[in-house]
Parts: structure tokens; sequence; C-alpha cells
């Protein structure tokens, strides 16, 4: 494979995600340039993360449930929430609870998408392990912001926001520990727990999706309007 076509490979995933999960929002879509500067965002914060783990590593050792809810899941979640929560969450743009839900995959798959060139740069790539990561740790990260920006919706526009806040950080953060801890421990048989496990991540951020959709604010207005305009 040539180099355009490797890196090209390595894009198209988190490109294609995205545009699937902006494509959704179906009353208010966002502004083009806040996507894509969250994007851009998720990409640079790879290299300090990877510099932090490396030291916390270092520091901790190698332990497989620290490393995949502690060093791994908790400091790039975090992170990404951090991003989402002071860039996006006070600002007029985020104007429906879907919005939440755009804005914190962007940042998640601007994050998985330099991480995955810097996979497949860095190794030697064949087409089905690209496929396998497209299917895995891109669309994990993608469903891991779904979850957040589906919980910051919550803090936004429903009740408790304080308590929707903490479960905008945690529950990606679980969800985010238990496939990295899958992949670690479950040595050979990993691919019988993983898949599942993804079969239940993508149906529940699925409904996720469609009940943020649902609440929107302007969903009554637009389908008013629609009927004027079919009637």
């Amino acid at each position: 494979m040539t180099l355009l076509s490797i890196l090209m490979g390595a894009v198209a995933p988190g490109i294609s995600l995205l545009t699937y999960i902006y494509l959704k929002d179906r009353y208010s879509p966002e502004p083009i340039r806040l996507v894509a500067r969250m994007f851009i965002v998720g990409m640079l914060v790879v290299f300090p993360i990877m510099v932090v783990q490396r030291g916390l590593v270092l520091g901790l050792g190698t332990n497989e449930l620290l490393f995949a809810f502690g060093i791994s899941a908790a400091l790039e979640e975090f992170v990404k929430w951090l991003i989402v929560y002071h860039m996006i969450f006070r600002a007029k743009e985020f104007d429906e609870p879907y919005d939440g839900i755009v804005y914190a995959v962007a940042a998640s798959l601007g994050f998985a998408t330099l991480e995955n060139i810097l996979y497949v740069s860095m190794a030697t790539a064949t087409f089905s392990e690209m496929l396998m990561r497209a299917l895995l740790p891109v669309s994990g990260h993608a469903l891991f912001g779904v979850v957040m920006g589906y919980y910051l919706g919550l803090a936004k526009f429903g009740r408790k926001p304080k308590r929707m806040l903490g479960l905008s950080l945690l529950l990606p953060l679980l969800w985010h520990g238990a496939y990295d801890y899958i992949i670690l421990a479950a040595d050979q048989a990993w691919i019988w727990f993983i898949i599942p496990f993804m079969a239940v991540l993508w149906i529940r951020s699925l409904r996720k999706m469609n009940r943020a959709s649902n609440r929107s604010p302007l969903r009554p207005l637009i389908l008013e309007e629609k009927r004027k305009y079919e009637g």
C-alpha cells in the first residue's frame, strides 16, 4: 500500500463517522467551522496525552486494570471532556441536546484519527488491520463521545445539571476502561468479548442519539412548519 492510501485509510473512518453523526442533527445543524475546530483540537491533545501516559506507565507500572481505567480511559476522557465543556458548553451554538453529541464526537474522533494515523505510519498495516481499527478503536472513541455528549446535553437542557455533568465524564470513562480492559486482559479470546460489547455500545448510543434529537426545543417548531408546508 502506498503512503497516500495508508493515510487516507487512517483518516477515512473518523471523517465518515463524524459525517454520519453530523447529518443526524435534523433540526439545527452545527456550524462546520466549530465542528472542524473541535476535531482539530482533539487531534492536538494526542501528543501531550501520550507523554503523560508514558510518564504514568514508568511511574506506576503496567497493571492491566490500572492502565485500562486510569492511565488510558481516565486521562483521555477527562481531556476530551474538558475541551468540550470549556469550548462549547456555554456557546450560543449549543442550542439543543443533540449538539453535545456532535461536538463531543468531533473531539473524540479528532483524537482517534491522529492516533490511527500514528499507528498505521509506525507499523506495516494491512487492509484487514486498518479495517479492524476502523471497526473497533475509532468507532469506540466515537461512541464514547456519544455517551459524553448525550449527558452534556442533559446537563444543559434537562434536570439535575450537576449530576448529568458528572455522568458525562464518568460513563464514557467506564465504557472506555471496560473496552481497554477486555483488549488487555482477555488475551487471544478478546474478539469473543469485544464484539458483543461493541454491539451493546452501538445500540445504546443510537438510542441516545434518537432521544437527544427528539428532545430538541426546535423540533415542535420545525414539525409545525413542515405540516403547514405539506398542507
